[in-house]
């Protein structure tokens, strides 16, 4: 993580359209970009191996 918890909450606080993948507000119900309720949490760690 960034030296300041104020940068990481700016980074990773937001949501991702799973159709789309436009990031979004953290409190969004739908989606800016397509207008879809599929939204998930931005993913806080690396999925990778």
């Amino acid at each position: 993580m960034g030296k300041f918890a104020e940068a990481d909450a700016r980074l990773l606080d937001k949501k991702v359209c799973m159709k789309c993948y436009a990031t979004n507000p953290p409190k969004a119900k739908r989606c800016r970009k397509c207008g879809s309720t599929e939204l998930r949490p931005k993913a806080k760690m690396h999925r990778g191996q």
